[in-house]
């Protein structure tokens, strides 16, 4: 089905840095599972994590980079975006936000449990209260977060409701091996002649392109669609496969440049999210735009079954 889906439109797409965003699951919380991550502060207490993500903010904004995402999950994220967006008085930089996972991880590198999901109407409800209280008017785009096909959100047509009469535009991301699942059974919600979603947000990367069929097929009745995780959570950026390495060295950037390159190249792909903990992967994330559009990786592909599972096996540090 891929290669059926992505023939609607199968130009490359230009590699500007309006398509690129930023993502804070990274900086916005003491610990998170991606690799990489020696350029956080040592410490990482609450006043350092808040200027460092700061910083990462200020080095993406004088690049370009105008879209933000965050989570209710994701620490203390919409907390330090709102200061900073305060504090810069950053009108043109569009937020995008999700529900449905809540942080407990009593900011502690060693907590036994970190998140925990919920989609409910009663969650929703008190998030959307939390995420509006801090970024206001500032959220273009409020996301369940991590919808999978088996969800209590499709039976739940209250919630549903909620969702399609919001005000904003709403989206959902996706995970797991069934991403393609989700996002057909997702984007065909419709409550009272209105379409529930007009957004999605999914794992795409050279390791694990399998949602590329249903997203690109997203991309042609209009959604926008927004890739995360192009790095595998870092892995394609410290331990990257030889046919990503070996174009890296010819194009003279780093492996995560390709990789990132990778996804810009989908024709389908309106928002790129970035994932740097600070400016010097920022720097090496921003080389993707001088890398020519990156094709003939395919052969790099993994099963999701596996791809997920090597993903829940990585340590939260």
């Amino acid at each position: 089905m891929a290669e059926r889906s992505e023939q609607l439109d199968t130009a490359p797409r230009a590699a500007s840095v309006e398509r690129l965003g930023l993502g804070l699951a990274a900086l916005g919380r003491p610990a998170y599972i991606n690799v990489g991550r020696a350029e956080l502060p040592a410490d990482r207490s609450v006043d350092a994590m808040r200027a460092a993500s700061w910083e990462v903010l200020d080095r993406a904004y004088a690049a370009g980079v105008r879209w933000v995402d965050v989570a209710r999950s994701y620490g203390l994220a919409e907390e330090f975006l709102a200061g900073w967006l305060s504090s810069r008085a950053s009108a043109d930089v569009t937020v995008s936000s999700k529900w449905g996972y809540a942080y407990v991880g009593e900011w502690r590198l060693d907590a036994p449990v970190h998140e925990v999901k919920e989609h409910s109407l009663a969650r929703f409800t008190a998030q959307w209260a939390e995420s509006s209280a801090l970024l206001g008017s500032h959220i273009a785009l409020y996301q369940v977060h991590s919808l999978t096909p088996d969800s209590p959100l499709f039976e739940d047509l209250a919630l549903q409701d909620t969702l399609a009469s919001l005000g904003v535009r709403v989206g959902f991301s996706t995970s797991g091996p069934r991403q393609a699942d989700a996002v057909r059974r997702a984007l065909a919600l419709e409550r009272h002649g209105v379409r529930v979603f007009t957004a999605v947000q999914s794992t795409w990367n050279v390791l694990e392109p399998s949602v590329g069929d249903a997203l690109a097929e997203a991309h042609s009745t209009g959604a926008r669609v927004l890739v995360k995780e192009a790095l595998a959570n870092g892995r394609l950026a410290v331990s990257p496969p030889p046919a990503v390495a070996a174009l890296a060295a010819e194009h003279g950037v780093g492996p995560d440049a390709v990789a990132l390159a990778a996804v810009l190249a989908r024709p389908w792909a309106d928002t790129v999210l970035l994932g740097p903990v600070g400016p010097e992967q920022l720097s090496r994330n921003l080389e993707a735009l001088r890398v020519p559009p990156v094709e003939g990786l395919a052969d790099l592909a993994t099963a999701p079954e596996t791809y997920w599972r090597d993903r829940a096996a990585l340590t939260w540090a």
